[in-house]
């Protein structure tokens, strides 16, 4: 894993379609409070047809280890579900864990496999952002996947900034499916413990209770 990128496992473990709900609301919870605190976050889902069965989340920046120290752990959405709506139970509960990767994971890209832009984008710094045409994003032609980096004013190192996040996403990416095959004795998927979250969310809009 290249220093200085730390990434993050969201799981419903083997739970239901509501759980599904609970990862994606939370990814997006995550996501936007990451930014709040001056972090990156690169995130890549896999998709089911209510939501996100998992999510891989990379955080870049100054802080981001007290950051994921705050939400690594169980995380208990409650609601009511909407899926069934006569289900007795609300309690959904998701996993976050720190992805453990080794150094000869790190994923090679080759260049005619990347589709480079120059874009105005927004994220961390508010008024004080870069607004100039600076701001590289970088596309994986063969997945898909998209990192934008903002945060240099030479669009060169911008570029070298988002193809080394973009090389650490990928690896966490693949560090996540090998442990998805590992299934039931899968350290992470089986360490998620109902009943101890770390963190607790509510309702539809994902209100954090305190």
């Amino acid at each position: 894993m290249e220093q200085g990128h730390l990434p993050l496992l969201i799981t419903s473990g083997s739970g239901p379609a509501e759980c599904h709900q609970a990862v994606e609301g939370i990814a997006t919870v995550l996501e936007a409070e990451a930014g709040a605190h001056g972090l990156e976050v690169d995130m890549t889902r896999s998709r089911t047809r209510h939501g996100a069965k998992s999510a891989v989340a990379l955080l870049s920046g100054a802080g981001a280890e007290a950051f994921a120290a705050r939400w690594c752990g169980t995380v208990l959405w409650r609601a009511k579900s909407t899926l069934r709506p006569h289900h007795k139970r609300a309690n959904w509960f998701v996993g976050v864990f720190r992805l453990d990767m080794a150094p000869e994971m790190s994923a090679e890209v080759a260049p005619a496999d990347l589709r480079v832009e120059t874009c105005r984008a927004g994220g961390p710094g508010g008024q004080h952002q870069n607004t100039t045409e600076s701001a590289v994003r970088v596309t994986h032609r063969p997945t898909g996947l998209s990192v934008v980096a903002r945060s240099m004013r030479s669009q060169h190192r911008n570029k070298a900034l988002a193809v080394e996040r973009l090389r650490a996403l990928l690896s966490a990416q693949a560090a996540a499916v090998e442990e998805a095959t590992r299934a039931e004795e899968n350290r992470l998927h089986a360490a998620l413990a109902r009943g101890a979250p770390v963190r607790t969310f509510q309702g539809p809009e994902f209100r954090e209770v305190l």
